[in-house]
């Protein structure tokens, strides 16, 4: 081989050495690219995750938030509502929710208290604890006064009469009926109509107003004593009370407790009733 053929071979062999170092200094470059880039994306993942972090917290708190205003609406709203519930509402409510019916049967007058006494005696003694639920007397408290002293009684607020709360079957219509001192079933006798949820609450008016006692609330008590001018035997009418709007007769005047006896027609008989001079009108 001459020198100039050499020469040749050697600078291709230069050319060719020259061409691969780049080739590989390329390949190091890209190399090296990507990792740098993963790194870069492997720095902002952690700002990444605390600004999601930091989104999901206040969510959460929002949320939060919301929950506790809701539970406090509520709970105002129950308070609420609980204010507002009557009293007389809420009782007649409670008669409703009780098992049976309330019926009115006669006594002798003056025996009411021992017809409740044979009855609950009766009841037990006959296992009749499953139709006959209770016995009411309906009392009241009225004021006397004797010999210039001024004295709070209870009496028998509607004379000869007692209400039994009870399902009605022909057991426990005998168990009630054959009580001594017991003289009938107001109405039918053999099949009588209970009373009213109205008629109910009225009679059981002193019941009511024992209990709102017990519980501390108000209770209405009659108003201040009036003068009046009223006579034996005269005609009128009932203002308020569980008699309101019933015509009566005026059978007694007591000035000094400045109250009537008047007789109001209960169940087709007549009924004496104490009433205040300021709740009752002239016809």
């Amino acid at each position: 081989m001459s020198e100039q053929e050499l020469e040749v071979t050697e600078t291709e062999l230069e050319k060719s050495t020259d061409i691969t170092a780049e080739a590989s200094e390329e390949s190091e470059v890209e190399s090296a690219a990507p990792e740098s880039a993963d790194a870069d994306s492997d720095d902002a993942d952690p700002a990444e995750e605390n600004e999601a972090d930091a989104s999901e917290a206040g969510d959460a708190g929002d949320d939060a938030a919301a929950d506790s205003e809701e539970e406090e609406s509520d709970a105002l709203g129950a308070a609420a509502a609980a204010a507002e519930v009557d009293p007389a509402e809420e009782f007649k409510g409670k008669l409703r929710r009780q098992e049976g019916d309330w019926y009115v049967i006669h006594s002798y007058a003056g025996y009411e208290n021992r017809v409740k006494a044979n009855l609950e005696t009766r009841i037990q003694t006959l296992d009749m604890e499953d139709y006959i639920f209770e016995i009411q007397v309906p009392m009241e408290e009225v004021v006397e006064i004797k010999n210039a002293q001024r004295k709070v009684i209870n009496r028998v607020r509607i004379p000869g009469y007692v209400l039994v709360r009870m399902d009605l079957t022909d057991a426990s219509w005998g168990a009630v009926r054959h009580t001594p001192g017991v003289t009938g079933f107001v109405g039918n006798a053999h099949n009588p109509v209970p009373l009213r949820l109205d008629e109910v609450f009225s009679m059981l008016a002193p019941v009511f107003e024992e209990e709102q006692a017990e519980k501390g609330k108000p209770v209405k008590h009659a108003a201040a004593p009036v003068d009046g001018d009223f006579e034996g035997g005269e005609s009128v009418i009932v203002k308020e009370g569980p008699f309101e709007t019933l015509p009566a007769t005026i059978s007694e005047i007591k000035v000094e407790s400045q109250t009537l006896v008047v007789l109001v027609s209960i169940f087709e008989r007549e009924t004496p009733v104490t009433l205040a001079f300021n709740q009752v009108s002239k016809i």
